[in-house]
């Protein structure tokens, strides 16, 4: 029998499968005793017979007439007989029998004292020097009878205890687990980012270390992925002056070389310094995005966020082709402001970058919280749409951009317990790609704000 893979179960059964055990068991032997019991009462009640009987049946045949003459005792009324007797005298002749006694049935005379065969229990007894003898029969049966009724009475409360038994069983099992299935929801429900400790404090002894040990391997988890965080975050700061600088002096050389080769290595020099300006800002925004704080103890209104973002995009050259939809009720969100606008650039310019130039981006934003950045693109195979949010994954070898844009927004997804939705091509269209997040609502939105 295969055990269930619950600990619940587990204990449940063995502890019902143990005490059904032993419940038995103590029938068993109550069973034994009873019996060892019994017999001894009924031996006491046949021997009990023979003795009153024994005196009253020396006075009938001492008064008769006749020797040897067999008296049957007649039934004041028809009944069960289960002691039965026959009188004897000293030559072995019957004298005296019960009225359902049955001669064939008794033993040879072999002393006083108890005598059993395949079907009955003897006592016998003798008075007067051995010339009158009594023998009393007891059935076998009767007293299987009789200890089986019992021993049926001991085990058919059983029916009911052990069910109901086995039923508190699982109830006081469930009861104490509570803690450890309190324990797993907590775990279960934490986002990948959160390694907080797992609270522990009502959990059993014998589960308590393995809750400690847990929370260790979080916070040594939580301290590498902080370093490597902080490590991203700094060098990509660090990086942000002396590439301003040497952007700085290609410029200059630009403008002061006559030579139309030197100028053209500046530019050339002057395009990757820039592209390696944005790589280490994106770097910023991933580990932003990853250790940071990402939503906040109040709710603010998003549509004025996306809307300045919009607008700040369209003058720095692309005044044509951003199409905005904003609901006309606020869109409350407890979403950091700052992790908004993050994801909301990386989705418009990952659009602008990898789209048609004559086609428009158009984002919109919904009363449910759903963001949408859609573009006029050709349709990616399912297999690179997968791959899209991993680190440093273009849509092809030869497109531009640092690889990071969809991999901050999921990131930023992921620590607010949303989900970053791609589609390519567009839903209801043969072409494009749309990108979608459910951005986290607050449950009380003031009335009124616009």
């Amino acid at each position: 029998m295969t055990l269930p893979r619950s600990l619940q179960g587990r204990l449940a059964l063995s502890l019902g499968a143990l005490l059904t055990v032993l419940w038995l068991a103590a029938a068993a032997m109550t069973g034994a005793l009873l019996r060892h019991e019994m017999d001894e009462v009924f031996d006491s009640a046949l021997q009990e017979t023979a003795q009153r009987i024994l005196p009253l049946a020396v006075v009938d045949i001492i008064g008769r007439d006749e020797d040897h003459a067999v008296q049957r005792l007649a039934a004041l009324r028809t009944h069960e007989e289960h002691f039965t007797y026959i009188v004897r005298d000293g030559d072995g002749h019957v004298v005296l029998q019960s009225h359902a006694a049955d001669p064939s049935v008794f033993p040879a005379w072999a002393g006083p004292g108890f005598a059993q065969d395949a079907s009955y229990r003897f006592y016998s007894e003798e008075t007067l020097r051995g010339t009158v003898r009594i023998t009393v029969a007891e059935p076998l049966a009767y007293r299987a009878a009789a200890l089986g009724e019992t021993r049926m009475g001991l085990l058919l409360p059983l029916l009911v205890v052990v069910p109901l038994t086995l039923l508190l069983i699982v109830v006081a099992v469930r009861t104490s687990l509570s803690p450890l299935r309190r324990f797993r929801a907590e775990l279960g429900g934490r986002t990948a980012n959160d390694l907080s400790p797992v609270s522990a404090d009502d959990l059993p002894a014998e589960l308590a270390p393995l809750a400690a040990s847990l929370n260790t391997v979080l916070a040594r988890l939580r301290s590498a992925f902080d370093a490597e965080r902080s490590f991203a975050a700094n060098a990509a700061h660090e990086l942000r002056t002396p590439l301003a600088g040497a952007i700085a002096q290609a410029q200059r050389l630009m403008s002061e070389t006559g030579d139309p080769d030197a100028r053209a290595r500046a530019g050339e020099i002057e395009a990757t310094l820039k592209r390696l300006t944005r790589l280490s800002e994106r770097l910023m925004q991933l580990a932003r995005a990853e250790g940071g704080r990402l939503r906040l103890d109040h709710a603010a209104d998003l549509r004025p966020i996306l809307r300045l973002l919009v607008d700040e995009r369209q003058r720095q050259g692309v005044p044509d082709r951003l199409r905005l939809t904003l609901p006309e009720e606020p869109v409350m969100s407890d979403l950091d402001p700052d992790a908004f606008g993050i994801l909301c650039t990386n989705l418009i310019e990952n659009a602008l970058r990898h789209g048609d130039e004559a086609a428009p981006v158009e984002v919109t934003l919904s009363e449910a919280g759903m963001l949408c950045v859609a573009n006029d693109a050709p349709v990616l195979p399912p297999e690179t749409l997968a791959r899209l949010t991993n680190r440093f994954e273009r849509a092809g070898s030869a497109q531009r951009g640092s690889g990071l844009g969809l991999a901050i927004v999921s990131a930023i997804a992921t620590g607010v317990g949303a989900d970053l939705v791609l589609h390519s091509p567009r839903p209801g269209r043969a072409s494009g790609f749309e990108a979608c997040v459910r951005l986290p609502l607050a449950s009380h939105a003031p009335q009124g704000t616009r």
